[in-house]
């Protein structure tokens, strides 16, 4: 309290501060007299003053204060006169008068301050373009627009029309020194010249004209008038780095770096970066590591590391490589992330976040610290395997590097890496046991984790699995559209395709470029039988993936569905233009060309189809029955003989080759092979028919050795009919009376359904239609339309064939949904 005084009520707190100059008062203008007559007799023309020391009107006015009462102002007649005599030295008077003002106005003249009565000013004077000044400026104008031109040009992607305008200004550019020399005029544009010849040369070297590009670059070093030039090597040397001229491009660097004095630092460290880059091409690892090493020494960075990690990797120095992997995860980056954090105390600062969280510094950053992830993540796994004695104890030091870095965040992906290379190695328990390490980490790396373990369970049909890591994926982050998917395909496969769909919308609503969501949705559609909206989906997936094949093909096949056979023909087109020699495809040209009746056009796609895959066996009938058709029987037997080769148990094949011979007249051939064929199917009564047919029309003695066989046979078979009829109508008789004795007691018997069974019922089925469609006794087996062949006719004596595959297979089934895959794509990024 001893510090406080307290205000005395006398005191004017506020004393002081209506003081003020009064050369500044404006009130009491009105009222002082020396102003006011100043005002209207203006400067010039006062009265002289009678005063003989020089006076002014702050001398005659006090200062006023609150208190007192403020004192007019005094003439300004006390301030001293232009031509007033001062000290007794006489002054010249100075004439000053005021605009517009006359001291003798004549009569009948007007007020016309701005002289407006004298009319409009004359044109200006035109500028005389002839003289050599102007033709000079003029055309340094015009090598610069052509210069502007060029540089616009190349920004846009039109390098040809940048390389004509480059030339252009270059021709202008001589004939402006031609013109200075004409005038006498000494002085030349040094920088002028410099920007034209430099522009010349990266247009030449951006064309990939690089002869003419050395050359320009050429004139312009071994010029004296240009300094600093000497850089320019650089350029020259990258010229000869492209053109593969290592040795050159070692020479014009160091010739390049000797001109580049220590205080260009960061250009020295790029040049020796070069040089060290073309050395790994010359396979001179240790040249490389020296520039490298020196490098790394003076200014650390990401590529450099990863570079000596490269030439350390080269000469199998295990050491060294950790060593190098150490400098690479301590490269410091320079990124401060703190600064992009909301303040909950500041909001302008909160602001200013908001405005540079997404500009092009972020974003720069952003990319930095992408592509160093990228490149330690590359390093760990080449080195991984060479720098201990087993692969996984080499991950686990990269790992632990890694956690004790500035990188902690990529020791959980190097880990999952790690499950990923043993997938690789085909060692898939080590690969489960990695992964169900995660199981218990934060949860990004669970989900990664998860997703990829659905997935491999997934392959190996163990749904149950799969869908119990896809809903822990989905727990762990909901928004993993990997993990929605692997849920949406478990639930796929239980033919809940409603579920699955809303699974794979709810993907593409998290992540809408996912590719996989969008064609499995698509499958979903058409399983469905709403083809508009898988028709939508696949074509929006189209917009995304413009040559993928199998996107095409699912079209394809949705218009013919869709009963439009055109466009289906130009999606198969498409097809056939990304992968020409697809054998599935185009026999399905030759099917939709063959339904719309044009028969050339199909007979060509079958006959490609069948020279790159010639196993299939819908392709060989078609062939064979085509020939046939079109009375070229001769040429059908090669391709039933094919027929018979990738289905030797039928013998539908060797009666068609059989049949084929005795259509083209040579009959001893066709007995020959009736012959082969009753010698492998000796109770087939078709082939007896022809030989007995054949013997009588060729009068041979062997006819009533095959009649017998024949009548034989045929008792047989009508034998065994009666005896399945009979116990048919026994079994018939017995379920109506045991329906009838048991109307009081009814038993139950379920049976399972098996797919073996459901399927060898059908092959009987399709057995005994085709054994209808075989020609009778008293008629040849012979074949007038295609239709009647069919290659899917199934023996059940003898095992089926199955159908080679294409190596490369590029038809896309209905079942043939993508999975999510296993590598860099299903981690979170």
């Amino acid at each position: 309290m001893e510090h406080v005084h307290l205000a005395v009520e006398e005191d004017d707190l506020y004393s002081g501060y209506n003081d003020y100059n009064p050369t500044f008062d404006s009130e009491e203008l009105e009222n002082d007299v020396g102003f006011q007559q100043a005002v209207r007799t203006s400067h010039g023309r006062r009265p002289p003053m009678t005063a003989k020391f020089p006076g002014t009107a702050i001398g005659a006015r006090p200062l006023a204060s609150s208190f007192g009462s403020r004192i007019p102002m005094v003439s300004s007649m006390g301030r001293p006169m232009t031509g007033a005599v001062q000290d007794g030295a006489a002054r010249p008077m100075t004439a000053v008068r005021a605009a517009g003002y006359t001291s003798s106005l004549t009569r009948g003249s007007n007020f016309d301050p701005l002289g407006q009565s004298r009319g409009p000013a004359p044109p200006l004077e035109a500028k005389n373009e002839d003289t050599p000044d102007e033709k000079i400026k003029i055309l340094e104008k015009k090598v610069n627009d052509l210069l502007e031109e060029s540089c616009m040009a190349h920004s846009i992607g039109a390098l040809q029309l940048a390389l004509e305008k480059a030339k252009e200004a270059g021709r202008k550019e001589r004939t402006l020194v031609r013109q200075r020399e004409q005038s006498g005029n000494a002085d030349i544009n040094v920088d002028l010249t410099y920007s034209v010849l430099l522009n010349l040369a990266n247009q030449y070297a951006n064309n990939e004209m690089y002869p003419e590009a050395l050359n320009s670059y050429q004139v312009i070093v071994k010029n004296k008038m240009f300094s600093n030039a000497g850089r320019l090597k650089v350029n020259m040397a990258n010229i000869y780095f492209k053109q593969k001229n290592y040795p050159k491009a070692i020479k014009f660097y160091r010739m390049a770096l000797d001109q580049i004095s220590n205080s260009h630092k960061e250009m020295r460290i790029k040049i020796m970066q070069n040089i060290g880059v073309v050395f790994i091409r010359m396979g001179q690892y240790s040249d490389a590591i020296t520039s490298f090493e020196h490098i790394m020494s003076e200014s650390p960075n990401i590529k450099t590391g990863f570079n000596l990690i490269l030439c350390y990797y080269a000469i199998g120095d295990r050491e060294r490589m950790k060593k190098a992997f150490q400098k690479l995860i301590s490269v410091p980056l320079s990124i401060d992330e703190d600064k992009y954090l909301p303040s909950n105390d500041d909001p302008g600062s909160n602001l200013v976040v908001e405005a540079i969280k997404n500009d092009k510094l972020h974003q720069m950053e952003r990319d930095l610290k992408v592509l160093a992830e990228k490149y330690i993540m590359t390093a760990a796994k080449l080195i991984a395997p060479a720098i201990e004695t087993s692969f996984a104890t080499g991950f686990d030091w990269c790992v632990d590097m890694v956690k004790s870095s500035q990188y902690v965040e990529l020791a959980n992906d190097l880990e999952i890496n790690k499950a990923i290379t043993y997938l690789r190695q085909k060692d898939f328990n080590q690969a489960v046991e990695t992964l169900k390490t995660f199981e218990k980490k934060d949860s990004r790396v669970k989900s990664a984790a998860a997703t990829n373990l659905s997935f491999l369970y997934f392959l190996e049909k163990d749904y149950d699995q799969a869908d119990r890591y896809a809903d822990l994926a989905m727990n762990a982050d909901r928004y993993n559209p990997a993990a929605l998917i692997n849920k949406g395909n478990t639930v796929f496969v239980k033919q809940d395709y409603e579920k699955a769909a809303e699974f794979y919308k709810e993907a593409l609503r998290n992540d809408s470029s996912c590719t996989e969501a969008l064609y499995n949705l698509g499958l979903t559609h058409k399983r469905l039988n709403r083809l508009e909206e898988a028709l939508d989906c696949f074509l929006k997936l189209h917009a995304i993936l413009r040559n993928s094949a199998q996107v095409m093909y699912q079209l394809a096949n949705l218009y013919e569905l869709l009963e439009d056979p055109q466009q289906a023909i130009e999606w198969l087109m498409q097809v056939i233009s990304v992968t020409p020699t697809d054998p599935h495809v185009l026999a399905k040209l030759g099917e939709l060309h063959d339904s719309e009746g044009d028969k050339s056009q199909a007979f060509q796609y079958y006959y490609e189809s069948f020279r790159y895959f010639p196993s299939n066996i819908d392709v060989i009938e078609w062939l064979g029955a085509y020939y046939i058709e079109t009375q070229f029987c001769e040429k059908a037997i090669q391709y039933f003989e094919r027929a018979t080769l990738i289905q030797p148990t039928q013998v539908k094949w060797q009666l068609m080759v059989a049949s084929c011979y005795r259509r083209s007249g040579n009959y001893q051939k066709a007995l020959e092979t009736y012959k082969d064929i009753h010698s492998k199917f000796p109770e087939n009564v078709e082939c007896l028919r022809f030989l007995v047919r054949l013997c009588t029309d060729m009068g041979l003695k062997e006819v009533q050795e095959y009649a017998t066989k024949l009548k034989k046979v045929e008792k047989m078979k009508e034998m065994r009919e009666q005896r399945v009829k009979s116990g048919r109508e026994g079994s018939a008789r017995g379920r109506r009376e045991g329906s009838a004795g048991s109307a009081g007691d009814v038993r139950v018997c379920v049976f399972c359904a098996d797919s073996s069974h459901s399927s060898n019922s059908t092959k009987v089925e399709r057995l005994s239609a085709k054994m209808r469609s075989l020609p009778t006794s008293n008629e040849p087996y012979e074949a007038n339309s295609p239709k009647e062949l069919d290659a899917s006719y199934v023996d059940p004596l003898g095992p089926q064939m199955e159908r080679p595959k294409t190596g490369v297979r590029k038809r896309v089934d209905d079942d043939d949904f993508a999975d999510e895959e296993l590598g860099d794509d299903l981690l979170p990024e």
